[in-house]
């Protein structure tokens, strides 16, 4: 007879001891102590960490204590009834209403951003022309195209804060933790299936990694944000190693201990904010395990990750205390079997990628095709233009528009015949497919007039610098520029070639400031992963444009060889020697 009791017999049971112990209690006997109750269901990982810190005697940071509270995907009544008053939330319920996708940005706006989830940041052409509907029907008739390839918009006010949320499910896309201590948007490559030596077509596994997510509760509501990207071998740059988890798609080679293939190598632990990109772990996964090896991260995160201290949170603190081979051990422990090695020797080198090839006319893999990539003001664009861009993708290509990690947008599928009239019609809409090398590169965040965080106006400052240089150096090499208005570093300023970090520069003796930036040189990604230097500290904003032309003046004067590109040329030099030959060039 088996040994286990069936549930009806277990509440029995349950019920039997607990009228004895009242019985023994209404004779004088004392009443036992209640044990504490175990929790259960999803969240249940998430609340015993916190324990687990509060019995170190360590105090819980306030998010931490306002999930324990209430989660925020059991609060949507709550945020219902605040619209519906007009009124914006407290800052607890600010953070709970990140996990939905709204962001109260006050004080630079009393409004509302919505930032949406779009897997591999692919869309149709109705799903876009629909964001540009609401942007109109709800917030401020433009939307962003973010560096995790997705689209935001802002200025929502609160009596639309619900209908903002249910008309982009109407619409096919979804908010659904899109902020705070999330999974954010996944990113694959923009290229995907039509590159002609793609690796790998990443699209299967963004979106099965994306509807995993929106199922699992359980992998909401983690220690900190957490960043996923796949990369395929497309032709544009995805920056799966500024993520915490990096699926990069590799050749192994015959030789190695598992079969010749295309395998995801694991890669970890990035955050250029905090100066560090994803480190190779020496980790192959068949690309149809991803995510349960990425379940399996997500889950050791959770279990261990900082639940105090928010700056020392993110999945990179985990591996510097514990060092790779016991993270990954753990993480082999929650999947219940060796995850596969394979040493760099039998790994082939990876197709090389094009620094402009988010930019312009390019072939794709399927004979007669093209697309053409949309050079977006610092990721900008008006309703107006996102519906024609729409119309475009439909009448001219396949009917999808492919956002990049770069602020811009491809538009696929476009016959040979079409290309010209696709040309000519994203010129009218007051955009551009033909990029200066400079203004190709030119990556910002959403600065001072959108987030109270940033100590300066990244996106205004951007348009000056390409309008002040382009006119006045003819560069021949891409050039990456990237603004970020905080250390937060949206804009990931460490890996660009110029990186610029907001910040507010004294100019006098009574502590008054204004905005300006410190200037980094030499970043990199991918082969040429480096995190920038800094070359100069408080350059006030005005003077920004200059000293971005003395920079590139100076490359294009001291540079080896025309071929040599600007990263190149910025880390085969000491800092002190660049910053000569720049402050030498006569403007």
């Amino acid at each position: 007879m088996s040994g286990d009791f069936t549930l009806e017999q277990k509440r029995y049971l349950e019920g039997f001891s607990s009228g004895l112990q009242v019985a023994r209690f209404g004779r004088g006997a004392v009443a036992p102590a209640a044990a504490p109750s175990k929790p259960t269901g999803p969240d249940a990982p998430h609340l015993e960490a916190m324990a687990r810190f509060e019995a170190q005697g360590k105090k819980l940071s306030d998010p931490e204590k306002w999930k324990r509270e209430e989660h925020p995907f059991d609060a949507y009544g709550r945020l219902k009834d605040q619209a519906e008053k007009n009124e914006f939330p407290t800052p607890a319920d600010n953070f709970r209403w990140r996990f939905l996708g709204l962001f109260y940005v006050a004080p630079t706006q009393e409004a509302y951003m919505c930032r949406l989830r779009i897997p591999n940041g692919i869309l149709t052409h109705t799903q876009f022309s629909g964001v540009a509907d609401l942007a109109d029907r709800y917030a401020g008739g433009y939307a962003h195209v973010t560096t995790r390839a997705n689209l935001q918009i802002r200025e929502v006010a609160a009596k639309h804060a619900t209908d903002v949320l249910e008309a982009v499910l109407d619409i096919g896309l979804c908010s659904r933790g899109a902020g705070a201590d999330n999974i954010r948007n996944v990113t694959g490559d923009a290229t995907a299936g039509i590159w002609p030596h793609e690796l790998l077509d990443t699209r299967p596994y963004a979106r099965e990694w994306h509807f995993h997510i929106l199922n699992n509760r359980v992998l909401t509501g983690l220690p900190r944000k957490f960043n996923v990207a796949y990369d395929g071998g497309g032709g544009v740059p995805t920056l799966e190693d500024t993520n915490d988890i990096g699926f990069q798609a590799v050749e192994v080679l015959p030789g190695a201990d598992v079969a010749r293939g295309i395998y995801f190598r694991l890669m970890l632990g990035g955050i250029t904010g905090h100066k560090d990109l994803a480190r190779d772990t020496g980790v192959v996964i068949p690309p149809e395990h991803a995510t349960k090896v990425g379940d399996a991260i997500i889950k050791v995160f959770i279990d261990h990750g900082d639940r105090t201290n928010r700056a020392k949170a993110r999945l990179k603190y985990v591996l510097d205390a514990w060092g790779f081979e016991k993270f990954l051990s753990a993480v082999e422990d929650k999947l219940g079997h060796r995850l596969l090695r394979v040493d760099a020797d039998h790994i082939a080198a990876r197709p090389q990628q094009d620094r402009h090839a988010h930019v312009g006319v390019h072939a794709q893999k399927q004979e007669g095709l093209s697309y053409i990539g949309v050079v977006l003001p610092v990721g900008k664009m008006l309703s107006a233009q996102m519906r024609e861009l729409a119309a475009i993708a439909h009448d001219c290509g396949d009917g999808e528009l492919r956002l990049t990690v770069w602020q811009n947008l491809l538009i696929s599928g476009i016959p040979e015949a079409r290309l010209a009239e696709a040309q000519e019609r994203i010129e009218k809409a007051g955009l551009e497919w033909r990029a200066s090398s400079l203004r190709a590169g030119l990556v910002a965040c959403t600065g001072s007039r959108g987030c109270r965080f940033s100590a300066s106006d990244t996106k205004g400052h951007a348009e000056a610098i390409a309008t002040y240089c382009e006119t006045r150096v003819a560069l021949d090499q891409p050039i990456n520029i990237h603004l970020t208005g905080c250390h937060n570093s949206c804009a990931q300023h460490y890996i660009s070639d110029i990186g610029l970090l907001g910040a507010r520069v004294p100019i006098n003796e009574e502590g008054d400031t204004v905005e300006g930036y410190h200037v980094f040189i030499g970043g990199g990604f991918s082969t040429e992963g480096t995190i920038g230097r800094e070359i100069f500290h408080d350059v006030k904003a005005e003077d920004v444009p200059q000293t971005v032309e003395r920079l590139l003046k100076a490359y294009l004067k001291h540079r080896e060889s025309p071929e040599e590109s600007f990263h190149a040329f910025a880390t085969g030099c000491d800092v002190a020697v660049l910053k000569q030959f720049a402050m030498k060039i006569t403007l």
